[in-house]
């Protein structure tokens, strides 16, 4: 039986994009309203949170060192040990209210990132995007209230995408040489599962785990789209989970904690804070680097 347990109690206003490093046994993360980046050392209890100038929507790792993150107002080089940041690409510098939110990288290591309306009020002012090897940077997807949910099947030729304001995560073709993408259709459609979808992470037998807001859970998918179980997290705004551990056995989950209220926090203290699922039976697949 599974089992959940609190292991960096941070309590992040909006915590998302965990990483694991294989390298380093580390798990990255940040806290987007809070404006910082994070990482634990589950081996020795380390943990260092770092504050940046812009709210940060999601990182990955980068082959050469350091990070790529989807900062609000574009892709920049990131390295935590000095605070460094260079600019790759500014975007949407005409919509001043859409920001970055979810991304990571696909198989061949580009960094896929999407934009959102960061007033919430429902305007479809986001787009995907991937940033190549080359830093070249191209616009998949428009028309996003908020996007979520990227993840990518084991042989990379499966890309998943949501956006968080139509309850629905799509499964797309994806070309692995060119990343192009194509076939867009439903893979989990609304009400299969409480809440409704945020961040994923695919599983080494290609099932997709699926956090989901509102939804006190995590769920995980079948490549079919079918429901193959939830569990339930002690918090209400789940965000995003990561295998990481030795064997990649531990199922990391972020959350947050932004706009509930006191009363309603009471009943959930630790939220926005870093657990860890054990006993799944599942295992992931490490995290691809992006290889700019």
């Amino acid at each position: 039986m599974a089992e959940v347990a609190c292991v960096v109690d941070c309590r992040d206003q909006l915590g998302e994009s965990p990483v694991w490093c294989p390298i380093d046994q580390r798990l990255y993360w940040l806290d987007i309203k809070g404006q910082s980046i994070s990482w634990f050392t589950p081996g020795t209890g380390d943990y260092k949170q770092v504050p940046v100038d812009e709210q940060p929507g999601s990182l990955v790792l980068r082959e050469q060192g350091g990070m790529v993150v989807a900062f609000y107002g574009g892709f920049r080089f990131f390295d935590p040990a000095t605070g460094a940041v260079e600019t790759i690409h500014e975007v949407e510098t005409d919509q001043p209210e859409s920001r970055m939110n979810d991304g990571r990288c696909d198989r061949q290591g580009r960094f896929w990132a999407g934009s959102m309306d960061d007033t919430m009020t429902g305007r479809p002012l986001g787009s995907l995007y991937r940033l190549d090897h080359d830093l070249s940077l191209h616009t998949t997807e428009t028309g996003i209230v908020v996007s979520n949910s990227i993840a990518f099947s084991p042989a990379g030729d499966v890309m998943y995408y949501a956006d968080l304001d139509q309850d629905v995560i799509w499964a797309y073709d994806l070309d692995t040489a060119t990343g192009t993408i194509s076939n867009k259709r439903v893979f989990v459609g609304p009400g299969v599962a409480p809440g409704i979808p945020d961040g994923s992470t695919v599983d080494a037998e290609g099932y997709v785990w699926n956090a989901r807001w509102n939804g006190w859970c995590v769920a995980r998918f079948a490549p079919d789209g079918t429901l193959d179980r939830t569990i339930e997290m002690p918090f209400q705004q789940v965000t995003c989970p990561m295998f990481g551990g030795a064997n990649l056995d531990v199922l990391y989950v972020t959350g947050a904690r932004v706009n509930l209220s006191d009363d309603v926090l009471a009943d959930q203290e630790q939220a926005g804070s870093i657990f860890a699922v054990t006993g799944t039976g599942c295992t992931g697949l490490p995290e691809p680097r992006f290889k700019g």
